[in-house]
């Protein structure tokens, strides 16, 4: 299990360095100049301060370097915990940025992807052996899993926000009110949350639902259950069995579908303004905001390679045929 583990970890080690590199030259391709961005922010009219200001800005983002220093005083950076200066928001640093926006995104990623998975595989094992739930949860079912993130939040906030009043449509609080701990602005927070949180939930909800129909199905039409059904046992035991055989491919499909659900939060985070690192992502390329953007994409990079990993961990503690060949093979 050691060697397993060992061999993961230089896997996703080798995947974290290949994805920091891409990170790192993406906002380099990017149009657009950041310096003359923020000297056009500055509204500066004398040209010998602008000058000034385009060499001390050059210099202190280190753009006056050859790249490949750019790319290892990068590296050397990022190991010192250093993400560099927000140029949409100077002289902020990035780190300050981002965690300010890390919550919001982590309140609408984690209950959206786990209550989603759960209630999926629920109705889907349900709908497998229930004929009128079939044909209700499998045309909603596609449905859902074929609709876009952004479609779906444009018509919960059209539906809900706008034509019905019942939620806000942008923020993540109220603009009259100001962070605090009391109950009625922890009520304003799941106010805003509600919408963002039904889009991503509902789209993800329809796919698992009919990936756990489908396994069910196959797993109730095997072998060894028409073996335990013609020895007599109960179908209560059979279903159970089913069931624990029909997840394993879930937790899978969990951490291939991780990317594509950040993804989804993080368009849906734009179109609701909601103050997560999806909108970080808009601002930071609206203002060519290098480091904003290297940050906040190194933080989702980490964030995926992390999940990741712990679904490894958990797929070896729930089914026990891994654990056997990886016992086997040490042996």
């Amino acid at each position: 299990m050691r060697r397993y583990f060992g061999r993961k970890l230089l896997i996703y080690g080798l995947t974290f360095v290949v994805a920091v590199t891409i990170n790192w030259m993406i906002p380099r391709f990017m149009p657009g100049d950041p310096v003359a961005s923020m000297l056009a922010r500055a509204r500066v009219s004398q040209p010998e301060a602008v000058e000034a200001m385009r060499a001390y800005y050059t210099s202190l983002f280190g753009f006056d370097q050859p790249v490949w220093q750019q790319y290892l005083g990068f590296w050397g950076a990022l190991l010192r915990g250093d993400f560099g200066i927000s140029i949409w928001v100077f002289p902020t640093p990035v780190s300050t940025v981002i965690m300010g926006a890390v919550p919001y995104t982590l309140a609408l990623m984690i209950p959206s992807v786990l209550l989603s998975w759960v209630v999926g595989n629920r109705l889907g094992a349900y709908a497998a052996r229930r004929k009128l739930l079939d044909n209700t949860v499998l045309p909603v079912g596609y449905v859902l899993t074929a609709t876009p993130y952004m479609w779906l939040a444009v018509l919960l906030a059209w539906g809900f926000g706008v034509i019905l009043g019942w939620f806000p449509v942008a923020g993540g609080y109220s603009f009259s009110t100001r962070p605090n701990w009391s109950l009625d602005f922890v009520l304003d927070l799941l106010h805003h949350w509600a919408l963002p949180f039904a889009s991503l939930f509902l789209v993800a909800l329809g796919g698992w639902a009919i990936g756990m129909r489908n396994m069910i199905i196959y797993e109730l039409e095997s072998d060894y259950a028409n073996y335990l059904s013609a020895l007599g046992a109960p179908q209560r035991l059979i279903r159970r069995y089913a069931f624990r055989n029909a997840v394993l491919p879930q937790i899978t499909g969990l951490a291939l579908q991780l990317g594509v659900l950040v993804a989804g939060a993080l368009v849906t985070e734009i179109v609701f303004s909601y103050p997560g690192l999806g909108s970080l992502i808009l601002k930071a390329i609206q203002n060519q905001d290098f480091f904003l953007l290297q940050g906040t994409f190194l933080f989702i990079v980490l964030g995926v390679l992390v999940a990741n990993f712990v679904i490894d961990i958990v797929y070896v503690v729930v089914d026990p045929r891994t654990r056997a060949g990886m016992a086997g093979a040490t042996a």
